[in-house]
């Protein structure tokens, strides 16, 4: 069972953060039940350190927020969304190494 350290987000929230305040900025759609979310966002945790001044990073629980989950037509979980300038950016979905991720946060944030 995952408890995260990633600030979570609901609808509200959401809004305000990637929308209105145009933050850069990358949110997992989890559940904490999940196999796969419990190796991911670890590494997001890991990460988020090294990369707050470039992007923040967050967390929206599927179970909780469902209506923010069919907003974006996602099918499984977990999946990483990139938004910039209040503009999505793409995702990874599934198992995705570190690497990876760093990869595109510095594609997407420079």
């Amino acid at each position: 069972m995952i408890d995260t350290t990633l600030q979570r987000l609901d609808t509200d929230s959401f809004e305000r953060i990637v929308y209105e305040k145009e933050s850069p900025c990358l949110v997992i759609f989890m559940r904490k039940t999940c196999h796969v979310c419990e190796e991911v966002v670890p590494t997001l945790e890991e990460l988020e350190p090294e990369y707050k001044e470039k992007c923040g990073f967050y967390a929206v629980d599927v179970e909780e927020q469902k209506k923010l989950f069919q907003r974006f037509s996602l099918k499984s979980i977990p999946q990483i969304l990139f938004f910039n300038d209040g503009e999505y950016q793409g995702k990874m979905a599934g198992l995705v190494e570190d690497d990876a991720i760093e990869e595109r946060i510095a594609e997407i944030f420079g």
